[in-house]
């Protein structure tokens, strides 16, 4: 399909109806040399994100001993909080002022945030540099899914989302093998200063091929677009909610107003962006559509979910095995081999199979049987069980979430029109990167207040308030008379089987929530406003971009 016009024409609105949108129809479309070189962008920066997060998990012992802090939840949170906060915003961004110049950003960011961390001299340096990091890694996440759905309709996603969470599952099953390596060689801080260089790689790519239709008008005309209200609700209650979260059971009691007033204004505050946006915003950030469908909605509850589960296993799967079985750093990420080993090839066939049959209900409900039968696996292991047993049922796990991490979005974007996919995926990622919020916090509050119920008497007194324990006693164990070790190793086998018990009801609530769904007809089609920009002059001399 051929365009000849001399000025490109401003987006379509978020609330542009299904017919109003510009598509290019699936046979129109060529995958030249020049969407390989923006897919393999994406990938590349895919692979970022996803090292650094499941590469500091495991080295996270070692950077809070070495640092001599208490607050290692904040060494995530901090990160969760910045880029959860700016991931709805960067929907809005992007719609704005282009895919390139926020993917450049974003690139910058991280890559800054990743310097700052491999120099921190404190733990408090340190977890400045994981915020400006989660700004970096918001904009990432967010844009990879954006310009996906850009260039590829969600009818054919399958096969390309399944290949970008490939790009998650080496960096999920790489990460802990690295991040353990060089934190048990003392270098730990080389787990920061490697992305410099994953993000120079994807700059090389982003600069020559990521070359996609920008919206015209000023800058002024483009700012005032943008839904600044709604931005400053959702940042503000957000943050609000995650401080009160990473607080919560470690810092101070549940019960403090410290942690009560933060939650409860952050959730109001929630419930007000979604009024606002609903009945008020003129360029709404979520428009209500987005969550208008019964489907909509599932998909978005089971991201969530699916998104408490696979930061619970990439966060405290190494707990198990440096806590209970006396794992290195480095063997505990070679333990966790058994998540993402399977991760990778299901999250593939679950793409092949959507392609295919155009339908994703079946694997969803699928993975999260899985999910609930390893997490009922995983309840059962002691400190003494073998390690093939536990690398075993985590497998079981790995088939659940590599599922859920290719299908999860379908559900989200069938029910809407082509000409949202920018704002309904931003959403979408905000609500995964929320659910991962919880999940760490669920399971640094119940590691906190098993582990201080039942570990040795010996250690009474040892932490004071506000230390998270599982991090501080990890690198004791070795030290530790023979019966006070076994002892502390029970305690951390019965606070993880109490986290797994919390991931079977997590499992059966999206399980319950999948059957919601219905099945939508997938969209063979792309908005023409975005794609690969080709120009070329025709024979009057016009500019002419060609919809690739």
């Amino acid at each position: 399909m051929t365009i000849h016009t001399q000025t490109l024409p401003p987006a379509k609105l978020i609330q542009s109806p299904p017919e109003a949108a510009a598509t290019i129809p699936d046979e129109s479309m060529k995958r030249d040399f020049r969407f390989w070189g923006v897919f393999a962008a994406i990938m590349v920066s895919a692979f970022t994100s996803a090292l650094d997060l499941t590469a500091v998990s495991t080295a996270l012992p070692v950077i809070t001993d070495d640092l001599k802090g208490t607050q290692f939840v904040w060494v995530g949170s901090a990160y969760a909080l910045s880029s959860t906060a700016f991931l709805p915003m960067s929907g809005g961004v992007a719609e704005v002022f282009g895919r390139r110049p926020v993917m450049l950003g974003a690139l910058f960011c991280f890559a800054l945030g990743s310097v700052l961390c491999g120099a921190a001299p404190t733990m408090d340096f340190l977890i400045a540099g994981r915020t400006v990091q989660g700004l970096g890694a918001g904009g990432l996440t967010s844009l990879t899914q954006i310009i996906l759905s850009d260039l590829v309709p969600l009818r054919d996603r399958g096969t390309f989302n399944g290949l970008l969470g490939l790009a998650w599952a080496i960096a999920g099953f790489t990460g802990p093998v690295v991040g353990g390596a060089l934190a048990q060689h003392g270098a730990w801080r080389w787990l920061f200063y490697i992305n410099v260089f994953t993000c120079a790689m994807s700059a090389a790519l982003v600069i020559p091929f990521l070359r996609l239709r920008t919206p015209a008008g000023t800058t002024r005309e483009k700012l005032r677009r943008m839904d600044w209200m709604g931005n400053f609700l959702v940042i503000a209650s957000s943050s609000a909610v995650i401080i009160a979260l990473t607080w919560g059971g470690i810092q101070f009691p549940w019960s403090s107003p410290r942690v009560l007033v933060p939650l409860c204004v952050g959730m109001f505050g929630l419930c007000i962006f979604l009024v606002y946006e609903g009945k008020f915003a003129q360029y709404p950030l979520a428009p209500y559509t987005l969550m208008s469908t019964v489907t909509g909605l599932s998909g978005y509850v089971q991201t969530f979910l699916a998104s408490v589960v696979l930061i619970t296993m990439i966060y405290y799967l190494p707990v198990y095995f440096q806590g209970c079985k006396g794992a290195s750093p480095t063997g505990s990420g070679v333990d966790g081999f058994g998540l993402g080993f399977v991760a990778a090839p299901c999250n593939i066939v679950a793409g092949l199979t959507i392609s295919k049959t155009k339908r994703y209900r079946p694997q969803m409900w699928l993975a999260w049987c899985l999910i609930m039968v390893s997490a009922g696996l995983l309840s059962t292991l002691k400190a003494d069980s073998s390690r093939g047993k536990a690398i075993g049922f985590e497998a079981i796990m790995g088939a659940g979430v590599g599922i859920l991490s290719t299908a999860t979005y379908f559900p989200v974007l069938a029910p809407l029109p082509i000409s949202e996919n920018a704002h309904a995926l931003a959403f979408f990622i905000f609500t995964r990167a929320f659910g991962q919020v919880w999940g760490v916090t669920i399971g640094a509050t119940v590691l906190q207040n098993r582990l201080a119920k039942h570990l040795p008497r010996s250690f009474d007194g040892v932490f004071p308030q506000g230390t998270q324990i599982a991090y501080a006693v990890i690198p004791l164990i070795p030290t530790l008379p023979t019966d006070v070790a076994t002892e502390t190793r029970q305690a951390f086998a019965a606070a993880m089987g109490v986290i797994w018990q919390v991931i079977i009801g997590v499992g059966t609530l999206g399980l319950l929530s999948s059957l919601a769904m219905k099945h939508m007809a997938l969209h063979s089609a792309t908005d023409e406003n975005w794609g690969v920009e080709k120009a070329r002059p025709d024979d009057n001399g016009n500019s002419s971009i060609e919809s690739a």
